[in-house]
């Protein structure tokens, strides 16, 4: 169940913050409408991650479509477009 208080009352924001963990998050209202979520830090984490495999999975699929329609390119030319070369 969300935990929903006024923006009011951070003006003791100890109490506030004791209500925030992983399973709880704590919604401000101002005015009566959400305005503001506290998080804590391992949770921004998991959903830095969670953005940064979105990013990569949405490129990965882009880039798996452009070579659908324009061909994929064998390992050899690979490394001579990176300027790589295997030992």
């Amino acid at each position: 169940m969300p935990n929903i208080k006024p923006i009011s009352d951070l003006t003791n924001y100890t109490v506030v913050l004791k209500d925030v963990n992983t399973t709880s998050r704590v919604f401000l209202t101002r005015n009566c409408h959400g305005e503001y979520g506290i998080l804590t830090i391992a949770e921004i984490d998991e959903l830095d991650h969670y953005k940064a495999t979105y990013t990569l999975f949405s490129k990965l699929q882009k880039a798996e479509e452009r070579a659908g329609k324009e061909g994929w390119i064998d390992a050899d030319d690979l490394e001579k477009e990176l300027g790589v070369s295997e030992a």
